[in-house]
């Protein structure tokens, strides 16, 4: 919900969303107020992996 306020009126606005998105987005608060979560998925993001055959060799595949 957002209030807006105007010369000291308040004005109210609602957004109509479903209870899916709704509740995605409280997922992705609360992910991006994980600060440790949040240093976790940094991190991925610049390792650069491993090789498939390196994988997959200690898998046994």
């Amino acid at each position: 919900m957002s209030v807006l306020m105007e010369k000291g009126r308040h004005e109210t606005s609602y957004v109509v969303i479903s209870k899916d998105e709704y509740e995605s987005m409280q997922r992705t608060i609360e992910i991006l107020g994980d600060k440790e979560l949040m240093e976790q998925i940094k991190e991925s993001k610049t390792s650069k992996g491993r090789p498939w055959k390196e994988v997959r060799k200690e898998l046994g595949l």
